[in-house]
Protein backbone atom coordinates (compact mmCIF):
# COMPACT_ATOMS: atom_id res chain seq x y z
CA UNK A 1 0.00 0.00 0.00
CA UNK A 2 2.94 2.33 1.10
CA UNK A 3 4.32 2.40 -2.25
CA UNK A 4 1.24 2.59 -4.29
CA UNK A 5 0.13 5.52 -2.26
CA UNK A 6 3.82 6.98 -2.93
CA UNK A 7 4.45 6.09 -6.81
CA UNK A 8 0.74 6.45 -8.14
CA UNK A 9 0.37 10.16 -7.24
CA UNK A 10 4.42 11.06 -7.78
CA UNK A 11 3.87 9.46 -11.18
CA UNK A 12 1.51 11.54 -11.55
CA UNK A 13 3.49 14.52 -11.01
CA UNK A 14 6.32 13.34 -13.78
CA UNK A 15 3.16 13.41 -16.01
CA UNK A 16 2.41 16.85 -15.04
CA UNK A 17 5.95 18.40 -15.06
CA UNK A 18 6.91 16.32 -18.09
CA UNK A 19 3.38 17.89 -20.03
CA UNK A 20 4.19 21.29 -18.91
CA UNK A 21 7.78 21.08 -20.03
CA UNK A 22 6.36 20.14 -23.80
CA UNK A 23 4.32 22.86 -24.03
CA UNK A 24 6.92 25.66 -23.18
CA UNK A 25 7.10 26.28 -26.80
CA UNK A 26 3.41 27.02 -27.28
CA UNK A 27 2.40 23.80 -28.54
CA UNK A 28 2.46 19.92 -27.50
CA UNK A 29 4.31 17.72 -29.71
CA UNK A 30 2.36 14.18 -29.53
CA UNK A 31 5.31 12.38 -31.20
CA UNK A 32 7.61 13.89 -28.84
CA UNK A 33 9.75 12.19 -26.07
CA UNK A 34 8.08 14.03 -22.97
CA UNK A 35 4.39 13.36 -24.77
CA UNK A 36 5.31 9.63 -24.67
CA UNK A 37 7.36 8.89 -21.63
CA UNK A 38 4.96 11.29 -19.74
CA UNK A 39 2.11 9.54 -20.92
CA UNK A 40 3.36 6.39 -19.97
CA UNK A 41 4.08 7.86 -16.56
CA UNK A 42 0.28 8.57 -16.49
CA UNK A 43 -1.34 5.55 -17.25
CA UNK A 44 1.45 3.46 -14.76
CA UNK A 45 0.02 5.95 -12.13
CA UNK A 46 -3.82 4.97 -13.08
CA UNK A 47 -2.54 0.94 -13.18
CA UNK A 48 -1.65 1.81 -9.61
CA UNK A 49 -4.39 4.20 -8.08
CA UNK A 50 -6.58 0.72 -9.86
CA UNK A 51 -4.43 -1.56 -7.79
CA UNK A 52 -4.39 0.70 -4.67
CA UNK A 53 -8.47 1.31 -4.67
CA UNK A 54 -8.63 -3.16 -4.68
CA UNK A 55 -6.06 -3.17 -1.64
CA UNK A 56 -7.83 -0.51 -0.04
CA UNK A 57 -11.06 -2.32 -0.16
CA UNK A 58 -9.99 -5.53 0.55
CA UNK A 59 -8.86 -3.88 3.99
CA UNK A 60 -12.05 -2.00 4.57
CA UNK A 61 -13.51 -3.22 8.26
CA UNK A 62 -16.46 -1.77 7.89
CA UNK A 63 -18.76 -1.20 5.03
CA UNK A 64 -17.46 -4.23 3.09
CA UNK A 65 -20.23 -3.90 -0.07
CA UNK A 66 -19.49 -0.41 -0.01
CA UNK A 67 -15.90 -0.89 -0.21
CA UNK A 68 -16.65 -3.16 -3.55
CA UNK A 69 -18.52 -0.99 -5.25
CA UNK A 70 -15.98 1.81 -4.28
CA UNK A 71 -13.37 -0.17 -5.71
CA UNK A 72 -15.07 -1.32 -9.04
CA UNK A 73 -15.75 2.09 -9.59
CA UNK A 74 -12.50 3.63 -9.40
CA UNK A 75 -11.06 0.08 -11.36
CA UNK A 76 -13.62 1.27 -14.05
CA UNK A 77 -12.72 4.95 -14.33
CA UNK A 78 -8.82 4.08 -13.83
CA UNK A 79 -9.56 1.97 -17.07
CA UNK A 80 -11.09 4.54 -19.06
CA UNK A 81 -8.18 7.03 -18.19
CA UNK A 82 -5.64 3.80 -19.44
CA UNK A 83 -8.07 3.54 -23.11
CA UNK A 84 -7.77 7.80 -23.50
CA UNK A 85 -3.93 7.55 -22.62
CA UNK A 86 -3.55 4.49 -24.70
CA UNK A 87 -5.59 6.32 -27.44
CA UNK A 88 -3.07 9.15 -26.82
CA UNK A 89 -0.27 7.33 -27.16
CA UNK A 90 -1.38 5.21 -30.55
CA UNK A 91 -3.49 6.67 -32.95
CA UNK A 92 -4.53 3.61 -34.64
CA UNK A 93 -5.86 2.37 -31.40
CA UNK A 94 -7.64 6.36 -30.52
CA UNK A 95 -9.11 5.86 -34.14
CA UNK A 96 -9.93 2.43 -34.14
CA UNK A 97 -11.68 2.35 -30.91
CA UNK A 98 -12.31 5.61 -29.61
CA UNK A 99 -13.48 5.59 -25.89
CA UNK A 100 -17.80 6.51 -25.92
CA UNK A 101 -18.55 10.58 -24.65
CA UNK A 102 -20.36 9.04 -22.24
CA UNK A 103 -17.68 6.87 -20.51
CA UNK A 104 -14.70 9.88 -21.08
CA UNK A 105 -17.24 11.73 -18.26
CA UNK A 106 -18.58 9.09 -15.99
CA UNK A 107 -15.00 7.28 -16.07
CA UNK A 108 -12.90 10.24 -14.48
CA UNK A 109 -15.83 10.73 -12.14
CA UNK A 110 -16.41 6.80 -11.37
CA UNK A 111 -12.39 6.81 -10.45
CA UNK A 112 -12.66 9.86 -8.15
CA UNK A 113 -15.63 8.56 -6.17
CA UNK A 114 -14.57 5.51 -5.95
CA UNK A 115 -11.37 6.34 -4.07
CA UNK A 116 -13.01 9.44 -2.24
CA UNK A 117 -15.30 7.04 -0.55
CA UNK A 118 -12.60 4.32 0.31
CA UNK A 119 -10.18 7.15 1.78
CA UNK A 120 -13.56 8.14 3.60
CA UNK A 121 -13.80 4.14 4.85
CA UNK A 122 -10.35 4.76 6.35
CA UNK A 123 -11.29 7.66 7.79
CA UNK A 124 -14.19 5.68 9.64
CA UNK A 125 -11.50 3.14 10.67
CA UNK A 126 -9.26 5.07 12.53
CA UNK A 127 -6.13 5.19 9.96
CA UNK A 128 -6.15 8.18 8.17
CA UNK A 129 -7.17 11.86 8.98
CA UNK A 130 -10.56 13.85 7.72
CA UNK A 131 -8.08 15.75 5.30
CA UNK A 132 -7.15 13.23 3.26
CA UNK A 133 -10.30 11.94 1.07
CA UNK A 134 -10.82 15.99 1.24
CA UNK A 135 -7.57 16.63 -0.43
CA UNK A 136 -7.49 14.02 -2.78
CA UNK A 137 -11.53 15.95 -4.12
CA UNK A 138 -9.66 19.02 -3.93
CA UNK A 139 -6.71 17.62 -5.90
CA UNK A 140 -8.43 16.34 -8.21
CA UNK A 141 -11.26 19.08 -8.70
CA UNK A 142 -7.98 20.99 -9.76
CA UNK A 143 -7.04 19.00 -13.10
CA UNK A 144 -10.81 19.58 -13.92
CA UNK A 145 -10.31 23.12 -14.09
CA UNK A 146 -7.11 22.84 -16.14
CA UNK A 147 -4.56 20.42 -17.33
CA UNK A 148 -1.56 22.76 -16.48
CA UNK A 149 -2.68 22.78 -12.96
CA UNK A 150 -1.63 19.10 -13.48
CA UNK A 151 2.08 18.96 -10.72
CA UNK A 152 0.24 21.13 -8.39
CA UNK A 153 -2.60 18.36 -8.30
CA UNK A 154 -0.17 15.76 -7.94
CA UNK A 155 1.59 17.36 -5.26
CA UNK A 156 -2.09 17.62 -3.47
CA UNK A 157 -2.98 14.09 -4.27
CA UNK A 158 0.73 13.33 -3.13
CA UNK A 159 -0.19 14.55 -0.13
CA UNK A 160 -3.97 13.03 0.47
CA UNK A 161 -2.14 9.73 0.04
CA UNK A 162 0.63 10.34 2.64
CA UNK A 163 -1.28 8.97 5.66
CA UNK A 164 -1.47 6.18 4.06
CA UNK A 165 2.64 5.63 4.16
CA UNK A 166 2.50 5.41 8.14
CA UNK A 167 2.90 2.21 9.57
CA UNK A 168 -0.24 3.23 11.53
CA UNK A 169 -1.94 3.06 8.58
CA UNK A 170 -1.49 -0.40 8.00
CA UNK A 171 -4.65 -2.29 9.23
CA UNK A 172 -4.31 -3.79 12.46
CA UNK A 173 -2.83 -7.17 13.29
CA UNK A 174 -5.48 -10.16 13.99
CA UNK A 175 -6.14 -10.42 17.28
CA UNK A 176 -4.93 -14.56 17.27
CA UNK A 177 -1.38 -13.11 15.93
CA UNK A 178 -1.53 -10.67 18.97
CA UNK A 179 -1.68 -13.11 21.34
CA UNK A 180 1.07 -15.20 20.56
CA UNK A 181 3.23 -12.84 20.88
CA UNK A 182 2.25 -12.38 24.58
Amino acid sequence: MKSMAFSAPLLMLVYGVLRWMDGLDGHRDKSGPAWRVGHVAFFAAMVLFAVMAVALARRASRGRRVAAVAAAASVFGAGCFCWVIAGDLSADFGDRWPLPDALQIAGPVLFLVGLVVLLSLEVAAGRVPVWSPVLLFVGYAAITVSLDLLPLSALVILAAMAPLWRPSAMPPRPVAQASRLH
